[in-house]
């Protein structure tokens, strides 16, 4: 499936649910490799905000994303639109800390988009697969997740409520197509019972009858209908045949599941990719559905180590040799660490290091007890990685790039490695690269046994 991009800037305004304040949204066309980024244009020099679980700072009663003194609430309902279109790359500048609500759904976001243009790009939209099974239970909250593989994104939510007056809900969302008729109208919703501690708490000060569903959960008094009535700005309120308060029927009986899955889309889009398996969440919310992708992503790169663990045939023709190695890579004696490329593909490289009792560390790493040093075998992979990411970004061009390291995380060293043994590199691209930046995870096998593994994240810089 190909990704689309704006093909012009886009405009809405409106007020936030929990501030209140008026906002203006301006969604602007990036190019690709982008990614999604919010900025405030009403604080000097904000930086970029990217939609990234890491930059997730509270989930309450929405999604919040943070990076220093820049924060952007409620960001569910947009993104899911922006997803739902295969929209991967934009710019979204906002005056101020909150993403309209304007009618408590992503339908008028979707529309906007839609109706603005949409152009087909030339690259595909990379999936994370799920051959495996994957469950998650939020013990803090109840909320459990299930994943089953799938050849698509699908989507399901069982819907229970602790008070017994309200009743269970289903929805599911078969394919990401239908999202615009099934999912993107349906508005967001709240319990009474919830209303007079959210207005307490300054929570919902732009929430109206319009754009927010309210399900009576108890009863109430003349007095509180008075009091609430001034609050929502809706005279004479009360409570449906359909067990809501308000004068709108629902658009669907199952109107607030099917919300939780808008949500879901929302939420689920901060991995930066779309997702190749079916979900069912029991009890979803904001604050579940972030623990919940942040334990999929380490599960999905758990299995990547597992899977295709890459075998060495020293008599199979070498794909790279030092020659080309060294026409990539500036690093030379005693520092290049990778002898040979066997194996090439769009996002995954597998390179050859032999540890040889030659090697000058090795009189001191360590006297009488040879191990090649963990940070080496990090760096060797580094390498291997630089020659994947140059020869992306080369193209047969003939220039010259460096790569330079910014960070590793989850860093782990599961075995020695001793002169002798044969270490085999393989890195894979866990994004496209985007703006020069390079992340990837890289693992380090003898045999087939995992000697230390870690995500390395670099930039690609041209050569002056």
């Amino acid at each position: 499936m190909l990704k689309k991009m704006l093909s012009q800037p886009i405009c809405i305004k409106g007020v936030g649910l929990h501030t209140g304040q008026e906002v203006t949204l301006h969604i602007l066309p990036a190019e690709e490799g982008f990614g999604i980024k919010f900025r405030r244009t009403d604080i000097k020099d904000a930086e970029l905000i990217s939609a990234d679980v890491n930059h997730v700072v509270t989930t309450k009663r929405g999604t919040t994303l943070k990076v220093n003194n820049a924060s952007v609430a409620t960001v569910e309902h947009l993104l899911s639109a922006l997803f739902s279109l295969g929209i991967e790359d934009a710019l979204i500048e906002l005056d101020g800390g909150e993403i309209p609500i304007l009618d408590g759904s992503a339908k008028p976001f979707l529309d906007a988009i839609e109706k603005s243009g949409l152009l087909e790009s030339e690259s595909n939209k990379d999936p994370l697969v799920f051959e495996r099974p994957f469950t998650y239970l939020d013990e803090e909250t109840g909320s459990e997740y299930f994943v089953t593989p799938s050849d698509k994104m699908q989507l399901a939510c069982i819907l229970e409520f602790e008070n017994p007056l309200v009743p269970s809900q289903y929805a599911e969302l078969e394919d990401i197509s239908h999202f615009k008729d099934q999912i993107a109208p349906c508005r967001t919703f709240v319990f009474l019972s919830d209303i007079e501690n959210l207005f307490d708490q300054g929570l919902i000060k732009g929430g109206s009858i319009d754009n927010a569903i309210v399900i009576v959960d108890n009863e109430m008094s003349e007095e509180k209908k008075a009091s609430l009535s001034i609050k929502i700005n809706k005279p004479n309120i009360r409570a449906t045949k359909q067990g809501i308060l308000n004068t709108v029927d629902l658009q669907f009986n199952n109107e607030p599941a099917r919300h939780k899955i808008l949500d879901m889309v929302g939420d689920f889009s901060l991995l930066g990719r779309t997702i190749k398996g079916k979900i069912i969440a029991k009890r979803p919310g904001h604050t579940s559905n972030v623990k919940f992708i942040k334990a999929l992503k380490s599960f999905y790169q758990e299995t990547r180590k597992t899977r295709g663990i890459p075998k060495y045939d020293h008599t199979v023709p070498t794909f790279m040799d030092m020659e080309k190695i060294q026409s990539l890579l500036p690093h030379r004696y005693p520092f290049l660490m990778v002898d040979k490329v066997v194996e090439l593909k769009d996002n995954l490289i597998v390179a050859i290091k032999n540890v040889t009792i030659n090697e000058s560390f090795f009189l001191g790493h360590f006297p009488g007890n040879p191990v090649f040093p963990g940070v080496l075998q990090m760096e060797a992979m580094a390498q291997a990685g630089g020659i994947l990411a140059l020869t992306i970004m080369d193209q047969g061009r003939g220039e010259k790039w460096d790569t330079y390291f910014l960070k590793m995380e989850n860093v782990k060293f599961k075995s020695k490695v001793v002169p002798g043994d044969t270490l085999i590199l393989k890195l894979e691209l866990l994004e496209p690269i985007r703006r020069g930046i390079v992340h990837m995870q890289g693992t380090a096998y003898v045999g087939t046994k995992v000697v230390s593994e870690g995500e390395l994240t670099a930039q690609i810089l041209k050569r002056q």
